[in-house]
């Protein structure tokens, strides 16, 4: 297997890394990791709420690795990682409502359509 790493910067100095893995022949596994990173700033209201959220969330994940090295009972674990679970994926939804009326305003202002085939992208990871 082979990994290769590119970064590129578009005309507007926006900076992408790309990160690439593919297996040889036996054609066993391929793993593409992209992050972009963005030279614009924008107006996030919710980033307090998500930050409390995100410190709620990790609080209970440490809550539920003592559970497991106490050896509670696998359906009450279970029960709060549904919890967890929940949390992070309502957490998501706030992140993607301040997205929307935020940065993908300020992109289609700005004529910016990758933005939105890359909030498509992100969607569809977070759905997987």
């Amino acid at each position: 297997m082979t990994e290769e790493r590119h970064t590129h910067t578009a005309p507007d100095g926006t900076v992408y890394e790309h990160s690439h893995s593919h297996a040889h022949a036996h054609g066993a596994e391929e793993a593409h990791s992209h992050e972009h990173a963005h030279n614009h700033t924008h107006t996030h209201t919710n980033t307090k709420a998500v930050l409390n959220r995100l410190s709620r969330a990790i609080g209970h994940m440490e809550s539920i690795k003592r559970m497991v090295e106490d050896g509670r009972d696998c359906s009450e674990v279970l029960v709060q990682l549904s919890a967890v679970k929940a949390a992070i994926n309502n957490t998501a939804k706030v992140i993607l409502k301040d997205h929307i009326e935020h940065c993908l305003v300020d992109a289609v202002e700005s004529g910016d359509h990758e933005a939105i085939e890359e909030l498509t992208a992100a969607i569809d990871r977070f759905m997987k």
